[in-house]
């Protein structure tokens, strides 16, 4: 199967992207400069379709959900995931070693909506990609927010809790709260960094990806 990427809009430059992370406030988010920021940056550059990441050694998914934004309020990170910052990558996913990088050609998984994450890991192999991390997901969003759309938003399965040295059974999302419960109404429509269960499905969660 084809993937096409979710945006075909130009790519921004690495220095686009990056004056973008200051911009959103990564920089005191990570506590560091803008110039050292810059740095990180160099020698990297970006090809069609390239997102800049911010590695988890940089700053925490916790730290960076925060930075997210639509229509004005701020991303958050679910009451019931505080250990978001413990989720590391899935066996198979080598991060670079480095505390930025990039990715390209990311999918949102839209045409997986409806499937488990136990379902949607096998296929995605099968395409020759592999699932976004939550920092990678979050980073997407920070450069590209208008991907986390109603009804069209995503997991990231290739971050996953080991507890006791089993899989914890929760995988990361990032959607669009509905005000309900503990979100509370101030936070309806704003970005949402939550969990699934890894054997349910839902309508509204496609699974991001990016090639080998």
């Amino acid at each position: 199967m084809t993937i096409t990427p979710v945006s075909m809009t130009p790519t921004p430059t690495v220095r686009e992207q990056v004056d973008r992370l200051i911009e959103a406030g990564l920089p005191a988010a990570a506590g560091i400069s803008a110039e050292e920021l810059r740095s990180l940056a160099s020698g990297l550059r970006a090809g069609p379709d390239s997102i800049l990441v911010v590695h988890p050694r940089l700053a925490a998914a916790s730290a960076l959900a925060p930075l997210l934004s639509r229509n004005g309020k701020p991303g958050f990170v679910v009451g019931d995931m505080s250990d978001v910052d413990e989720f590391t990558a899935i066996d198979g996913i080598d991060l670079p070693d480095r505390p930025l990088y990039l990715i390209h050609a990311i999918d949102r998984g839209d045409d997986m909506s409806n499937w488990s994450p136990a379902e949607a890991l096998p296929e995605i192999t099968a395409r020759g990609r592999r699932p976004l991390t939550v920092h990678e997901g979050l980073s997407w969003l920070l450069q590209q927010p208008e991907q986390l759309q109603p009804g069209r938003c995503f997991m990231t399965i290739g971050s996953r809790l080991i507890r006791d040295g089993a899989l914890d059974a929760r995988t990361p999302a990032i959607w669009i709260s509905g005000g309900t419960g503990r979100d509370g109404r101030a936070r309806r429509g704003a970005p949402k960094l939550g969990w699934c269960w890894a054997r349910n499905r839902h309508t509204w969660l496609g699974f991001a990806s990016t090639p080998r």
